[in-house]
């Protein structure tokens, strides 16, 4: 497979160096581990160039990149854009649709109308969707950048709490460290068997989810009714919570608060409090000694068991894991 690996200038070093990291490692493991087979025959098995606009960009870190023409991923099956170095969500939407990076969202744009696979993660997927190729499809980005994604690209389905989404030939993950995850699942694609061997060599995991890692706080303060109602929950989250009562304490109405947390969070207020009260419940297996039951009743919930479940469902660990144990 071709691959070509799209770099600018503020490129975000730990992005694009996991990248080629994880395919460099799979083309030796490849040979080493004996795991071609006749439909692997080619060698090595992703053949990869770094392309840019210029001959030569800087990284975000100050690093220099030497590339190959733009032309040369004219042919390229795969584009991958990573990253760039920037964690401003206004910075983020400039550049992403800056005039700089004009040629990387023209040649984005191309290797769409090909019919070449795209992939990108973190807030290279700004970019992606600056393009207009993610509308319509599902996508997901960095979990602390999805509101001002969702605000700004409202044709997108976004599905925060995936690390990796691939949606018609076009592959999205989380945050920084999701470019492991995204390269991983490219290799998983050839061979699962490949993709567990590098995982184990490089000792990284496939995390199937970014929902461990949310915190809900941070996401409110994109939307001040938002950040209202989660002061209001977390004042009051050993009691039961009533939506039309913590509208009413806020100062707006009920359909209000619901469509502004839809809106900024992509959920529901009851499921925006259930999110807080497993972030608070995480916390406290992890820091304290208490017993699941009054860690329950802390968190507002009467049965521990309650807790239990919906601490698998959404950390994807169990009690003991949590403990530590």
């Amino acid at each position: 497979m071709e691959v070509a690996v799209l770099v600018y200038d503020g490129v975000f070093d730990s992005g694009l160096a996991a990248v080629l990291d994880v395919l460099n490692t799979a083309n030796a493991m490849s040979e080493e581990a004996g795991v071609m087979g006749e439909e692997m025959s080619c060698s090595p098995l992703w053949n990869v160039t770094t392309v840019g606009a210029l001959p030569e960009v800087r990284t975000g870190a100050g690093h220099l990149v030497p590339t190959k023409p733009l032309a040369r991923a004219a042919s390229a099956d795969l584009l991958i854009v990573p990253a760039m170095a920037e964690r401003r969500p206004a910075a983020i939407i400039d550049q992403a649709g800056s005039e700089r990076l004009l040629p990387v969202r023209n040649l984005i744009s191309r290797a769409r109308d090909r019919g070449a696979d795209v992939a990108s993660a973190c807030s290279g997927t700004f970019v992606l969707a600056e393009t207009g190729i993610l509308d319509g499809l599902r996508a997901t980005t960095t979990w602390w950048l999805v509101p001002p994604f969702r605000a700004r690209y409202s044709e997108v389905r976004v599905d925060q709490s995936r690390m990796v989404v691939t949606s018609d030939g076009v592959t999205t993950a989380g945050a920084a460290f999701g470019h492991v995850d995204l390269a991983l699942c490219i290799v998983r694609r050839r061979s699962p068997m490949l993709a567990d061997l590098v995982a184990r060599y490089l000792v990284v995991d496939e995390r199937p989810s970014q929902s461990a890692y949310v915190i809900p706080s941070a996401l409110a303060q994109h939307d001040p009714v938002v950040a209202a109602f989660e002061r209001w929950v977390r004042e009051r989250l050993a009691e039961p919570i009533s939506v039309p009562e913590a509208a009413h304490a806020i100062g707006v109405s009920i359909r209000t608060l619901q469509r502004t947390v839809q809106r900024t969070m992509g959920t529901s207020p009851i499921r925006f409090v259930q999110d807080i009260r497993i972030e608070r419940a995480t916390h406290l297996m992890r820091t304290t000694e208490l017993s699941l039951e009054t860690v329950a009743r802390k968190v507002g919930y009467e049965h521990s068991n309650t807790l239990r479940v919906l601490l698998r469902e959404r950390t994807g660990k169990t009690t003991a894991h949590l403990r530590g144990v």
